[in-house]
């Protein structure tokens, strides 16, 4: 394993001050978001079968509980914050991690923060039953999250744990209420798997799971580690698996398919078909709190990738500057998630980051898998090796084989996005060693005035 850079004293910011059920909100945090609820929508228009697309649902799931297994080994290992920038720069090659960075950077944080905002603005009109401009409410919503994460960061993980508690309490009681209102209509005549769309919808579904791994961008913040990282990783992706399983299903259901294909607003849609327009409302107004959450904890978590990075080297070291937050990070990562919002189509954005955020990951779990063969369970406990991370990385590679297949222009679009962080790369690393050229040359010349030699 390659060294990462020597530094300094760290940050005040990153003390270990999170303990496992904080780690574990912000999870469940990262997890519930834009994808859970205007995925299914898109997939049912283009599987055409309510069980195909539980079925995708049950598989993601599946992939999410493998991948959190395997990330928690090599969390383990590197217990530092910065995600998979941190593990594959450490595990493998500089090289790798920022790439990896450079993928959390856009398709990690900023492109979802954007869809989960073009999301809200759905959820919100069907909510109130009004119009709002197009992109400038998320606009608002992302630069409000952003000043309360720099300047009042206490007050922004308090009012988040207290959202996140009634964001899965609120979706518990939907479920409960769905399961019961529902009528059992006549079974749909079956229609056959298309596993390019099957593979498509399992991409836009991993995209929904992505948060499962949100507590390893703030490892360095989490008390005891060893202990409390893993067990923040495997939990709550385990139950939010379970409840993600239970709503589609209930969305899917809800209704004969053409009322419900291809709607963004997927989950207010359903309630309506179930209780009519007051519970359209009274849910579409949950899922905007839920997207509130979603849109806070990436605004709060994504930064830190940033200030990893640029206490590594990778990235201006003014990105890590900030006593209580990572103050630059934060106001970069939310002008960049404005620009994309935008930019960007919400069914497009997800497919695209969904294939490259599915790269990354793979690579991670790859990197972990090397490390337990060649270090041993003990420095890398990944349990169910070496078939949890094998069903990972064969699942996730099939998934994205098959959307270059069926959509070779998103796949392009993810791949091109994924390769442009090369040349960054090198011209940051081209950056940084003239400026340590720089430096060291003027400490010399400083040395010999000092001494008189000059």
């Amino acid at each position: 394993m390659q060294p990462g850079p020597a530094h300094g004293a760290n940050e005040d910011w990153e003390r270990r001050r999170l303990g496992v059920g904080t780690a574990s909100i912000l999870v469940i945090a990262n997890m519930i978001g834009v994808g859970l609820f205007t995925t299914s929508g898109f997939a049912l228009a283009d599987l055409g079968d309510p069980r195909w697309v539980v079925l995708a649902w049950a598989v993601g799931g599946v992939l999410a509980l493998c991948g959190a297994l395997s990330y928690g080994g090599i969390a383990h290992r590197i217990p530092l914050s910065g995600g998979e920038a941190t593990y594959l720069g450490r595990a493998a090659h500089p090289a790798l991690g920022f790439l990896a960075g450079w993928v959390s950077l856009f398709a990690g944080f900023t492109g979802p923060i954007a869809a989960a905002a073009l999301g809200l603005e759905a959820y919100l009109a069907s909510a109130t039953g009004m119009s709002f401009p197009t992109a400038w409410t998320g606009a608002s919503v992302i630069a409000l999250a952003a000043i309360i994460h720099a300047v009042r960061p206490e007050i922004g993980t308090l009012s988040l744990n207290a959202l996140v508690v009634f964001k899965v309490f609120a979706l518990l009681s939907f479920v409960a209420w769905g399961t019961a209102s529902i009528e059992t209509p006549p079974s749909p005549a079956p229609v056959a798997l298309d596993w390019g769309a099957f593979g498509v919808t399992l991409v836009w579904v991993s995209f929904s799971y992505s948060g499962w791994n949100g507590a390893i961008y703030l490892a360095g913040e989490i008390r005891d580690p060893a202990r409390n990282l893993r067990r923040a990783l495997w939990m709550p992706t385990l139950g939010v698996a379970a409840l993600y399983v239970a709503t589609n299903a209930l969305f899917v259901g809800a209704g004969p398919a053409e009322s419900i294909a291809g709607r963004p607003d997927v989950g207010a849609a359903a309630a309506g078909l179930l209780g009519g327009p007051s519970a359209e409302r009274a849910v579409a107004a949950i899922i905007v709190v839920a997207l509130l959450t979603s849109i806070s904890v990436m605004v709060l978590s994504g930064p830190r990738v940033l200030a990893q990075m640029a206490r590594d080297g990778l990235l201006p070291a003014w990105l890590a500057r900030g006593k209580e937050t990572p103050i630059a990070a934060i106001g970069l990562q939310a002008g960049l998630a404005i620009t994309f919002l935008f930019l960007s189509e919400l069914s497009q954005l997800i497919a695209t980051l969904g294939f490259a955020l599915g790269l990354s990951a793979a690579a991670t779990v790859g990197a972990a898998a090397w490390m337990r063969h060649r270090e041993g369970a003990e420095a890398v406990p990944i349990p169910g090796y070496p078939w949890v991370p094998l069903v990972y990385l064969t699942s996730t590679l099939a998934a994205s084989a098959l959307l270059v297949h069926r959509n070779p222009g998103e796949a392009a679009v993810g791949t091109g996005f994924l390769l442009a962080g090369l040349p960054a790369y090198y011209w940051q690393r081209h950056r940084s060693a003239a400026t340590q050229g720089s430096m060291t040359q003027l400490t010399t010349e400083t040395r010999r005035h000092g001494d008189g030699t000059e």
